[in-house]
């Protein structure tokens, strides 16, 4: 990386003897062609090398945070660069600021969803759902079709990567003794907990940042269940045959919800609720929303800890399970610093290469010359092999002209294309770490093909649904 910046400095220097940079004034909202200048290249090559440490974390543990991070500093130090040369000392600088809110917004509103997350996992909810799975005694087909169930309707509020992490922790927990079972329910899940996420704005970082965006309404992404049911089932229908049908031995573990666990849950709910109510009707960013949820669980949370002692020494009360009080600043701090991070330095590299004029470049190819149906499945092909944010935040970019069909399309395709790979989604990756040497990549590149086919059929079922409401190309005649 220092020897990339290195090499950057004099093209930064000698920006002013390329013509094609050349502007006409150093009027405001002046911007550069920098697609063919060096500084141009570099930065393709600094996001090129940062994301493939990105995608090696499994392997060089190396937190994705830290190569992104790096790399946004670097392309917009060498834009800044450029401009200030040719008297546009602004220019990047707003830019920037542009990049930041638009970060902002979507860091605001993830940071207020995990504490909410990591506050039902400390009032012990997940670990309460986990205990009746293992305990209830199904066979290990029952418990492929329930995890994948519980996967596609927990991940719409959960989103898809906490939801595959307790669906996993589930598998594991009763067929540890079965690698084979282990390995096709992991696989199931994934797919379960992206296809589940795609229909929701709260499923999904894509489709959050969609819906924040103010292109597609939040009644809206509903219109893309069927295709997201159709994408699991099919690939679910075909696997059901492989997985052993044997009965796993029952536990009798009984996991107790901590006190006001129950609460918690509705606050969330009433979060959300407020999240929407406020895009909605009050034309409000939907980040405003939840940081006022945020307020409902800090209230409740004062309230928790101000009783704490008192419901403790009651020997009316039955055991509350609580060992120490609640701490709201503690579920705060648990947040997920590295992916909230992760999302910073993918945000501004891929503004810094929209602002050089790469994506208005990829617009052209893909969303005039291509179409804007094969540049949507496209993306979802794209999302298999890079992670989905900067593909989708790329698209978001370039603003292409669509209809609201397929904007739909490119949700859903952007949402589910994770599947065909493990490293293609956030779930899969954590899973491979979760149940490591039993789900791997290529024990999950075995099953491309047939999810491959449920990726396929959802575009198709899409086509089909929505082809009337939204001006669609009709799948039949």
């Amino acid at each position: 990386m220092k020897k990339i910046l290195t090499a950057g400095l004099p093209f930064m220097v000698l920006s002013g003897l390329f013509p094609e940079v050349v502007s006409a004034s150093a009027g405001g909202g002046e911007r550069l062609d920098l697609t063919l200048h060096p500084v141009g290249f570099v930065a393709l090559a600094v996001f090129t090398l940062a994301y493939g440490l990105v995608m090696a974390e499994e392997f060089t543990h190396l937190r994705k945070s830290k190569p992104v991070l790096l790399a946004a500093g670097i392309i917009w130090a060498m834009i800044a660069a450029v401009y200030a040369s040719h008297d546009l000392p602004h220019a990047a600088e707003q830019a920037v600021r542009h990049n930041i809110l638009e970060y902002s917004e979507l860091f605001l509103f993830l940071l207020v969803a995990m504490t909410y997350i990591n506050s039902l996992d400390e009032r012990r909810v997940f670990d309460a759902l986990r205990s009746w799975l293992v305990r209830s005694g199904f066979s290990y087909r029952q418990l492929f079709w329930l995890t994948g169930v519980l996967a596609f309707f927990i991940s719409p509020v959960a989103d898809n990567l906490t939801t595959a992490l307790l669906m996993c922790a589930v598998v594991l927990a009763v067929g540890r003794e079965n690698p084979r079972f282990v390995a096709i329910a992991c696989i199931n899940i994934v797919v379960a907990a992206n296809a589940g996420g795609a229909f929701s704005p709260f499923g999904d970082i894509t489709t959050l940042m969609v819906w924040q965006k103010g292109i597609v309404d939040f009644q809206t992404f509903f219109l893309l269940f069927s295709p997201s049911v159709v994408n699991w089932v099919v690939p679910a229908a075909i696997m059901h045959f492989w997985v052993p049908a044997e009965q796993p031995r029952a536990s009798d573990e009984v996991v107790v919800m901590k006190r006001g666990a129950k609460r918690v849950i509705f606050l969330f709910l009433c979060t959300i609720a407020t999240a929407v109510s406020f895009h909605n009707f009050l034309h409000l960013p939907p980040m405003v929303g939840m940081m006022t949820g945020l307020a409902y669980l800090k209230l409740f949370g004062y309230y928790l800890k101000k009783t704490f002692e008192q419901e403790k020494n009651d020997h009316n009360q039955p055991d509350i399970g609580d060992m120490f009080p609640f701490d709201i600043f503690k579920n705060l701090a648990r947040s997920e610093w590295d992916t909230l991070m992760f999302f910073y330095g993918v945000i501004l590299c891929v503004g810094g290469l929209g602002f050089i004029g790469y994506l208005g470049l990829a617009s052209q190819v893909m969303y005039v010359e291509w179409g804007a149906t094969p540049a949507n499945v496209m993306v979802g092909i794209l999302s298999a092999i890079v992670d989905n944010i900067p593909v989708m935040f790329a698209v978001l970019t370039m603003q292409p002209d669509m209809s609201m069909g397929q904007w739909l399309l490119v949700t859903l395709t952007a949402g589910v294309g994770g599947s065909m790979l493990s490293i293609g989604s956030a779930a899969g990756v954590a899973l491979m770490g979760q149940a490591r040497g039993m789900y791997t990549f290529f024990g999950h590149l075995r099953w491309t093909p047939v999810i491959a086919l449920g990726y396929a059929a959802s575009i198709l079922v899409h086509f089909w649904v929505n082809a009337g409401q939204f001006s669609l190309p009709a799948l039949v005649p």
